[in-house]
């Protein structure tokens, strides 16, 4: 069965919206290799920006994806409202209630279901078989923690441990993080290798040479900044842009197959994520104040970020996983 495009990626925005993205994991790239010394101080303030204007923002649209993918679901508008918060509010809290009672298997949990999401979210509208869909997605997603946890082992190792540390848990040794790395590195350049052959023999040369392009692009981004800053951009101007820019099509933003305005685009999506990003900010801000005030160090701070993501991350990827990719289940 043909996938939905009112559901999937419409069909103009699987050239010009990923071309924005590939533009800008080659700038910040470029910016790296030519001016290491600047680069940080270019690129901290603008992901700083892009982190509330897309990062934050790409989720404070997902009361909307229920109505727009099942009407059927929303008969009354109050149960609907009722029973979107209290599972939204549910899911997270039960993710608040893991971090305190099973902080190391949350953190596992945690990057899975981002590279599962970031996956998954992220393919190509072509996708036609489902099995190819699901094989991409794992290794979309995988190769995002591969490439860090390979190449900058010890800067990975940092982040996680700062998420243990903030969370109770025991650290974990330099020794785990290598024995990791080199079975999933294996595992994702194996994995790709026979993906791309699938792709080939079932004629489908163009998705094999665009996801080529998409793995050559990303992997130069994760080899060349630091996790921290490579992670930043491609949640920022990669999947954040385009959930942005699929979320307006299910919202009935009308698509133009000849040019694509962001400024435009991004101002229909915050003038619909305002409420809920209104509150996201406002939440964030008190719970940095207090960091703050207690004088917090900077790791602190990034393994804040982490976990408030990760509290959210459950509800959000399951409404893209059930609600927005169901007719790749199909």
């Amino acid at each position: 069965m043909a996938p939905a495009t009112s559901i999937l990626l419409p069909a103009w925005s699987a050239a010009v919206p990923r071309r924005a993205s590939y533009v800008a994991v080659l700038t910040a790239v470029v910016v790296q290799l030519l001016a290491p010394g600047v680069a940080p101080w270019l690129l901290a303030p603008l992901l700083l920006i892009g982190l509330l204007v897309l990062g934050v923002a790409h989720g404070a649209c997902d009361q909307f994806v229920v109505p727009a993918t099942h009407p059927a679901l929303v008969r009354s508008r109050f149960r609907y409202w009722a029973s979107f918060l209290f599972g939204y509010l549910g899911l997270a809290a039960l993710v608040g209630l893991l971090w305190w009672w099973q902080p190391a298997a949350t953190v596992a949990l945690f990057f899975g279901l981002t590279a599962w999401h970031w996956g998954s979210a992220d393919a190509s509208v072509f996708f036609a078989n489902r099995g190819h869909w699901v094989a991409h997605s794992l290794l979309r997603g995988a190769l995002l923690f591969a490439v860090p946890l390979g190449h900058w082992p010890e800067e990975t190792r940092a982040i996680i441990n700062g998420l243990l540390t903030l969370a109770g848990a025991l650290p974990i040794s330099a020794g785990a993080v290598q024995q990791a790395s080199v079975v999933v590195v294996a595992l994702v350049g194996i994995g790709h290798l026979v993906l791309w052959t699938s792709y080939f023999q079932q004629g489908r040369g163009v998705l094999a040479r665009t996801d080529m392009l998409e793995v050559l692009l990303l992997t130069a981004l994760l080899l060349v900044l630091s996790p921290l800053f490579s992670a930043g951009v491609y949640f920022i101007f990669w999947h954040s842009l385009q959930h942005v820019l699929r979320m307006n099509q299910l919202m009935g933003r009308p698509a133009d197959s000849r040019q694509l305005l962001l400024r435009i685009e991004l101002g229909f999506f915050l003038r619909r994520s305002a409420p809920l990003l209104l509150v996201s900010t406002t939440g964030l801000a008190i719970l940095y104040g207090i960091a703050w005030s207690q004088a917090a160090p900077s790791s602190v701070f990034v393994s804040l970020a982490l976990v408030v993501a990760s509290v959210v991350t459950l509800p959000h990827a399951l409404l893209v996983t059930l609600g927005m990719d169901a007719a790749r289940w199909r």
